[in-house]
């Protein structure tokens, strides 16, 4: 053990803040710590949005799904997948370059979630909360109008930055027996009624808490009806063909 490894177990999504505010310093340190993820092929496939108008996070936490803190965190950033600085680069050296390929939008998607995770862990580094909002892919064509995205870039993620104002408890997470696999892949049905139990104890216990639910009944609202069925043809609609 040692203290990435401790602080990387550590972490929880952060909801409250408190209204001191982040140093710009720090934040480009944060989006310079992201930058240093792992991209396939030395792409950099992403860009970040830092939203400071007051009235466009009022909005955004509107779009989300009512998620206040967007608007009361100190600072919020949108991870955006980005094929057009890559693919316009490559242009102006004379390739020929094709669009819209499913390998493009699988490599920026990846390498935007990538740098994100290195922001976060920065971010907590440093004494900040953080917490992801996949809730703006709820409304993905306004977020879009909201920042100027252009074709070639689709908005994957939120993200709030902030000092905690409360100290939740860590959530548990799969027996790691259930998520490794040698050599093959193996059926995890134990682990996963045993790791229903261990998050109903937690549910139960935790602080502020009485949820009478486990894991696998909370996965029901993902996956019992089309969620975000919009966003095929959102990508379609801005390049991302998968072709």
């Amino acid at each position: 053990m040692n203290p990435t490894i401790e602080l990387l177990k550590s972490h929880r999504s952060i909801r409250r803040f408190t209204d001191q505010q982040i140093p710009r310093e720090l934040l480009l340190e944060l989006i310079r710590a992201g930058q240093a993820a792992a991209t396939s092929s030395h792409v950099q496939a992403y860009s970040v949005i830092h939203v400071r108008n007051p009235a466009n996070r009022e909005k955004i936490a509107e779009l989300a799904g009512g998620q206040g803190y967007v608007a009361s965190c100190a600072d919020f950033l949108v991870f955006c997948a980005d094929m057009k600085r890559p693919t316009e680069a490559s242009e102006r050296t004379g390739a020929n370059v094709v669009r819209g390929m499913t390998e493009q939008l699988l490599v920026a998607s990846v390498d935007t979630a990538l740098m994100a995770q290195n922001v976060a862990i920065a971010a907590e580094s440093a004494g900040l909360g953080i917490c992801y909002i996949g809730g703006i892919r709820n409304n993905p064509h306004a977020i879009s109008d909201l920042l100027h995205l252009p074709e070639h870039v689709y908005p994957v993620f939120g993200m709030c930055l902030g000092y905690p104002a409360v100290d939740p408890d860590i959530k548990p997470r799969l027996p790691v027996e259930a998520i490794l696999k040698e050599d093959a892949y193996t059926e995890d049905s134990e682990q996963v009624a045993a790791f229903d139990e261990a998050m109903h104890t937690y549910y139960g216990e935790r602080r502020g808490g009485n949820k009478d639910a486990d894991w696998s009944r909370n996965l029901t609202p993902l996956f019992d009806s089309k969620l975000r069925a919009h966003m095929r043809d959102f990508l379609v609609e801005r390049g991302f063909e998968m072709k």
